[in-house]
């Protein structure tokens, strides 16, 4: 189970950081990635990081602005989102991909998903 957190609304500019949290023991065992899906869009991939925590991948349009990071002792995955724009307003979701897939961009490569968190970035 994936319980994200920490969505608020921010100003243009600036900062929220997005945690997830995963319950069992086998959280190391998952590449896990972010998501989000804007109102009538499509759930796009915005970041993932691997098993390990040393490979990380990101969009395009988020690359340079938003880090994604994991500590596997607290079974949580980060994703560190800096100088916003009203353009990364969305729901954001946590997802761990199934294994034995390491780290991947790929929606269909996600088996488990968090609930959801809300973003909403005003200019």
């Amino acid at each position: 189970q994936l319980q994200a957190s920490g969505g608020g609304l921010v100003q243009a500019g600036g900062s929220l950081r997005l945690s997830c949290a995963a319950s069992g023991r086998t959280f190391n065992s998952y590449g896990m990635g972010w998501f989000r899906q804007a109102p009538g869009k499509e759930r796009d991939f915005v970041a993932a990081v691997s098993r390990g925590g040393t490979l990380t991948t990101y969009a395009d349009s988020v690359k340079g602005r938003f880090t994604i990071s994991r500590d596997n002792a607290k079974g949580t995955v980060y994703l560190q989102m800096n100088s916003l724009k009203p353009d990364d307003t969305a729901i954001y979701y946590c997802a761990a991909a199934t294994p034995p897939i390491t780290i991947t961009s790929k929606y269909e490569d996600y088996h488990y998903w968090g609930q959801g968190t809300q973003v909403t970035v005003s200019s």
